[in-house]
């Protein structure tokens, strides 16, 4: 629980935050997981987050796909794991002592045609990681295909700031939001121009990406950017005026 938000205006650089205490770690929790993409992960590119080549925007290589009741619709885009691998439970598959961090970037879909205990991993109400290859084994030998672990939420450490990058076309933003540490998740996107005179809410399209149905060429644009523990950053003027659909904008900012 955090014990107190601070709220921090500065005039004349346009800079306002609204801090709450730095995210902290969950308890752990029991879970399975298994792994796709290949030995170097090529297989995980893209994905229901909307983050694209995994490797370019800055997530590499320790990624998982979250199935039905951790990826909540896209909302847990972009949050940070901890995870172990359970070897009291399982000490022939298990790599004992050894935890990798992952942040998720993907969905692992249902497959009802199969028992949850048998192939349907992550049929709901499972909590289950379908990991990158390279990050699974760090915890598990690879001939065990699946096993069990510990998995907490923890803080997203990223390098630099929190980037965005526009693409859809005229009076259609679809901002793509990326790098976010902290929560590592996004709980609400509003976005104003520089010829607009008040903020517009944003709408989740998928994953992490976020739509405006304005007209906002030709202007510079500035968002305002929640992480679902209530920590709010602006982003003023990140994007110039002289912006095109397909460019990305980093910032300096970054969340806690």
């Amino acid at each position: 629980m955090r014990k107190k938000t601070n709220v921090l205006i500065v005039l004349g650089i346009s800079c306002f935050s609204v801090c709450v205490d730095a995210f902290l770690p969950s308890g752990w929790t029991k879970a399975h997981a298994t792994f796709y993409g290949g030995s170097d992960a090529s297989g995980t590119m893209g994905g229901a987050c909307g983050y694209g080549n995994l490797y370019s925007t800055g997530y590499g290589t320790r990624t998982t796909a979250l199935s039905t009741a951790l990826f909540n619709n896209g909302a847990a885009c972009g949050q940070c794991y901890k995870i172990v691998c359970d070897y009291k439970t399982d000490p022939q598959w298990c790599i004992k002592g050894v935890s990798v961090t992952v942040t998720a970037t993907n969905f692992c879909p249902p497959n009802y045609a199969l028992p949850n205990n048998d192939g349907g991993w992550c049929n709901p109400p499972l909590e289950h990681f379908d990991m990158a290859q390279p990050a699974w084994e760090k915890i598990g030998i690879y001939r065990g295909g699946i096993v069990p672990i510990l998995f907490q939420r923890v803080p997203c450490m990223k390098k630099g700031g929190v980037r965005f990058t526009i693409n859809g076309r005229d009076y259609f933003e679809l901002v793509l939001i990326t790098n976010v540490a902290g929560a590592g998740s996004i709980q609400s996107v509003s976005i104003k121009g520089s010829k607009t005179t008040g903020w517009m809410a944003m709408s989740r399209n998928w994953g992490a990406n976020w739509q405006s149905n304005s007209y906002l060429n030709d202007q510079s644009l500035s968002f305002r950017v929640t992480t679902t523990d209530g920590e709010t950053q602006l982003f003023s003027n990140i994007v110039p005026a002289n912006w095109h659909f397909g460019q990305t904008f980093p910032s300096s900012i970054q969340f806690r």
